[in-house]
């Protein structure tokens, strides 16, 4: 089964990254491969949404139940997605967001998926760690959009990461 996980320390603090993670309906605008997206119901603490995710000719739907605990000064925010249907056979990701020790926020962000079809889960195996280096690009462009490229918390003053990325393929 293919598995992502990554921690990132970034100068943005644990509430506005919550909020660019949540804000869903917006990935269109700034996602790599994501064409559109539809929520069906949001009460604040869980969203039913679709998303359409494209590249050149192939377009699938996902749907996901999303959950979001809001991250406050004492605790961990979390965001959970939990696949309900699509093309894969399993999707699990989940989002936590801490203040960082120098300030900023540090995110902890695992994703695990398979496909129903063998050989789009070889493909996603071979573009796996490649992929994922322009989703993460892609949301701190826009946290730096939204909140300000020189808006940093504390002493952090960038991005730093770990991660890994494995694949079955």
């Amino acid at each position: 089964m293919p598995r992502i996980a990554e921690t990132r320390h970034l100068k943005w603090s644990p509430e506005q990254m919550f909020d660019l993670v949540a804000d869903v309906k917006r990935y269109a605008e700034f996602l790599p491969w994501v064409v559109a997206t539809r929520i069906r119901s949001d009460n604040g603490h869980e969203m039913i949404a679709d998303m359409m995710v494209g590249f050149n000719a192939l377009r699938e739907k996902f749907t996901s139940r999303v959950t979001k605990d809001r991250p406050n000064e004492a605790d961990v925010g979390a965001i959970m997605v939990d696949y309900l249907d699509g093309p894969m056979k399993t999707l699990s990701n989940s989002w936590h967001f801490a203040p960082d020790e120098g300030g900023g926020c540090r995110i902890d962000f695992v994703c695990e998926f398979t496909f129903r079809n063998a050989l789009f889960e070889k493909l996603a195996g071979q573009y796996l760690d490649r992929a994922f280096r322009k989703m993460v690009t892609a949301f701190e462009t826009r946290a730096a959009r939204l909140y300000g490229a020189d808006a940093a918390i504390g002493a952090v003053s960038g991005g730093k990461s770990s991660s890994s990325a494995t694949s079955a393929a």
